[in-house]
């Protein structure tokens, strides 16, 4: 491919909310700065988010299905590739790589043997066959390699895309879990998952109702908080353990939270139990910042599909007086955009043979170029 300027690259994420797929394209800079030009969103569909979360949780013939549901994924992908190129005008030899997070299913870094593992499950080869495009996929093994968690990797990209010189910045993606990114005004940087952010409040009302989600929080926003329960929730030892820390659905999913409204609030009604998972989602990040990160923090940048819930912004204004809550949109990224964007950074951070993690967050103890290649 020739070409002239900057490079543009796709960036696919479908995060823990399993509800479908962002595509993103950027255009990357010599000096590896990235903008992101375009956005395309397709839901996945039902049986696919059905196995897709089953996979979570063992099961029979976990090999077998977890290698279907990597091609279902790659096809999944490739559709919405199809249609930002075509939405763009762009042929597949536009595009230098795709970026590819591939579905999380399992998510156990340090476990076990003392390395654990992460899968994410993706068909690269199938996606490149279907696209014509590169694909640097696998992002999160060679951190674990190097005694890291292989998450948050998006600390890295919110550093280079979302700092504002001078000011102390927190950047919280919620997504099915909620992780920040620390960016203090030294240029130093930090970062770590918090706990759930969409994935209990989206399955409850799954489960309640039959929505994907409870759109602006109006639904929380009718219930009361539960205090025993909350008081539950939050005795998890995840939320005591330091950083560097991240987490899943491998532990955070309804059977968890099933345990103990059984054990501590059996009458609760089911509208309490939303409000009271909503506060839990605020409080697992406020309560987060003030025992791990404490300072004179000026900004929470909120991006992820957490932006659009009006009710969990407010509580963490409420929590957060000191701190101006907005979104991503404020430094001219759209909260939906930002991950896409994190690993079409990543996507050219490997093509570039630059390190994509960063060990303050992750806890690994060296940088690495992360990923693997798939050639078109």
């Amino acid at each position: 491919m020739t070409m002239t300027g900057a490079e543009l690259y796709i960036g696919l994420m479908s995060g823990t909310s399993l509800d479908g797929v962002d595509a993103v394209l950027v255009s990357a800079e010599a000096d590896g700065s990235v903008q992101a030009l375009a956005h395309e969103y397709q839901p996945f569909g039902a049986e696919l988010r059905a196995e897709l979360l089953a996979l979570n949780s063992p099961g029979d013939n976990e090999l077998q299905r977890a290698a279907l549901a990597g091609n279902a994924v790659a096809r999944a992908y490739a559709q919405v590739c199809r249609a930002l190129l075509n939405a763009q005008r762009r042929v597949p030899q536009d595009i230098r790589a795709l970026g590819a997070h591939g579905q999380t299913v399992r998510h156990r870094p340090g476990e076990f043997d003392g390395t654990g593992f992460t899968l994410q499950v993706l068909n690269a080869s199938l996606l490149a066959e279907l696209t014509g495009i590169a694909v640097v996929h696998d992002l999160r093994s060679r951190d674990l390699a190097v005694g890291g968690q292989g998450a948050p990797l998006v600390p890295a990209f919110h550093r280079a895309a979302l700092a504002q010189p001078g000011e102390d910045v927190v950047v919280l993606n919620v997504g099915g879990i909620s992780n920040v990114s620390l960016l203090w005004a030294d240029g130093r940087s930090g970062g770590f998952d918090c706990g759930p952010g969409n994935c209990l409040m989206d399955g409850w009302i799954h489960r309640v109702q039959g929505a994907s989600y409870d759109a602006g929080g109006q639904w929380a926003a009718q219930g009361q908080v539960h205090a025993g329960l909350l008081a539950a929730l939050l005795a998890e030892p995840y939320f005591r353990q330091a950083p560097p820390r991240s987490t899943g659905r491998d532990l955070f999913h309804l059977g968890w939270l099933d345990e103990r409204i059984a054990a501590h609030a059996p009458q609760v009604s089911a509208v309490d139990v939303q409000a009271t998972l909503l506060e839990l989602s605020a409080r697992c990040v406020t309560d987060s910042l003030a025992a791990h990160a404490p300072g004179a923090w000026r900004e929470l940048l909120v991006c992820g599909g957490g932006a659009f819930n009006d009710a969990l912004l407010a509580r963490l204004r409420a929590l957060l007086p000191s701190m101006k809550v907005t979104t991503t949109d404020r430094r001219g990224l759209p909260p939906m955009q930002v991950e896409g964007a994190a690993f079409a950074w990543l996507a050219m951070r490997h093509v570039r043979g630059l390190p994509g993690n960063l060990p303050a967050a992750t806890g690994g103890t060296g940088l690495r170029v992360l990923g693997s290649y798939t050639p078109a």
